[in-house]
């Protein structure tokens, strides 16, 4: 069992009221660490060793910067086995995935900007008289909001570009997985980045998220999260005039045209559909199949779906493990009974009452993955963000047709277009409100290109360039020429 503590000015630390919250593995039910609960006072502390740090941290040029990503990618990537066996502890997802996705993503985040950055060049424009140069300077502190659901992986996806562009950080990951956080905090410490330059503080949304939200010395907010939460976050942060980077809900459309590779599309589907048991921001849990192939489509993916290994996240062969804890159970159980109660026909899956399926020993927060049929567009299960191992499957005829149930919904993440034909498939995707789309593929990510959402589904773009520019403040610097008479 872990005690974890706070990470602040270079030492770890427990709260100031030394209240401490219990952490679950969801697969074993059993606490595995307790952390601190936080609050305002530690907030602060945090922003006091942020600001002690930063003129120091940002006199530093951006290639001695990019020298520390690269030497924590190092470091992070030693610890490979131990950050996917302490991931999958934390959040159910199999150890598998863990290594493959969380780990290695987390060292290639500071590995990329350490290299983007020293590829960076900056920019100029000449007018006849003059020359205007983009001047870059840090942001100054700032606060980074994370999630349960790629823990490390969102995490260092924020911190490497921050510090890349020369500011300090007062962090808070998900008290429901706060260990792989405290593993790159410890990481730090043994590294020795300058103390104060990072820090991570434990506890509550609503007593250290709002505390870093609404103190005045933190100057830009990256949140990744929930819509609702979100709302919180804009509406606390921005008449601060925060700079406010927004990574939201999905609720993702896959698309099959008729003429797709069938079997392709049926693969593709099925990864983006259940993925880290749905709960990935990511993942299509819309299905949209052209009707002609309909049925010859619902029957390879319920074969596929059924064949996927769900078991204990610490088997190398387990496909699928537990959602995030027994609450969200209950949550994704209760959308299934919904489901049913709006007309739906559950093709595969279905509620612990319906498989008789409790988990390997009978505990856990297992769900077998769930395909339900019939349901309109509009439905509740159909336009509400689940996040947890549930598809809905909706036939079409024509591609204007598709475009209105799709763009129908509040969000506007993510989605995937299945066809042979890739004009019309690019045409198509040009069409779908959304922040990303793929053509006959899913989560094919290029860290150069922007991520982010349109809708409820975000404020801001990171990635590449946007994350320096987000991380960063610019002044044009006008220089006239002066002629001699």
């Amino acid at each position: 069992m872990h005690s974890v503590e706070n990470f602040i000015a270079g030492s770890f630390t427990p709260a100031q009221s030394k209240q401490t919250i219990n952490n679950f593995n969801p697969a074993t039910e059993q606490i595995i660490a307790t952390i601190p609960r936080s609050q305002k006072e530690d907030v602060e502390h945090a922003v006091t060793s942020a600001h002690s740090a930063q003129k120091e941290w940002s006199k530093l040029t951006l290639e001695q910067r990019a020298d520390w990503l690269d030497k924590i990618a190092d470091a992070l990537e030693e610890k490979t086995e131990e950050i996917a066996h302490t991931e999958s502890m934390d959040t159910g997802k199999p150890i598998a995935l863990a290594r493959r996705v969380d780990a290695a993503r987390s060292v290639s985040n500071f590995r990329f900007f350490a290299a983007f950055g020293r590829q960076h060049t900056q920019q100029t424009f000449q007018m006849d008289d003059a020359i205007n140069i983009v001047h870059r300077t840090p942001v100054g502190t700032v606060g980074l909001i994370t999630p349960w659901n790629l823990p490390l992986y969102l995490l260092t996806w924020k911190v490497a570009p921050a510090l890349l562009m020369g500011n300090t950080i007062v962090a808070k990951p998900s008290e429901i997985t706060p260990l792989t956080a405290n593993m790159l905090a410890q990481t730090f410490a043994e590294l020795g980045l300058p103390q104060g330059v990072f820090n991570l503080v434990h506890g509550l949304g609503p007593e250290v998220g709002q505390a870093i939200l609404e103190h005045p010395g933190i100057k830009a907010i990256s949140f990744t999260g929930g819509t609702d939460t979100g709302r919180i976050v804009a509406r606390t942060a921005a008449p601060m005039f925060k700079k406010l980077s927004l990574e939201l809900g999905g609720k993702n459309a896959t698309v099959v045209f008729a003429d797709a590779d069938l079997d392709n599309a049926v693969d593709g589907a099925v990864r983006a559909a259940f993925t880290n048991s749905g709960q990935v921001c990511l993942c299509g849990s819309r299905i949209f199949i052209e009707s002609e192939i309909a049925e010859h489509f619902k029957q390879k993916f319920i074969e596929k779906v059924r064949a996927i290994q769900l078991g204990d996240p610490m088997d190398e062969e387990t496909e699928m493990g537990t959602v995030i804890s027994p609450e969200h159970l209950l949550k994704v159980e209760s959308y299934i009974d919904l489901a049913q109660k709006e007309g739906g026909v559950i093709l595969t899956g279905g509620t612990r009452e319906m498989t008789g399926y409790y988990g390997p020993e009978g505990i856990g927060a297992y769900l077998r993955p769930t395909v339900v049929d019939k349901l309109p567009h509009t439905s509740r299960c159909a336009t509400e963000e689940i996040f947890g191992p549930m598809v809905t499957l909706h036939s079409f005829t024509t591609e204007h047709e598709v475009l209105e149930m799709i763009n129908q919904s509040e969000y506007g993440l993510a989605g995937s277009v299945w066809t042979s034909n890739l004009e019309r498939g690019q045409q198509f995707a040009q069409q779908i409100e959304s922040g990303i789309v793929w053509v006959n593929t899913w989560l094919h990510r290029d860290l150069r290109t922007p991520f982010g959402g349109v809708k409820n589904s975000g404020v801001g773009r990171e990635g590449g360039q946007w994350s320096l520019d987000f991380f960063s403040e610019l002044t044009n610097i006008c220089v006239k020429e002066t002629r001699e008479n």
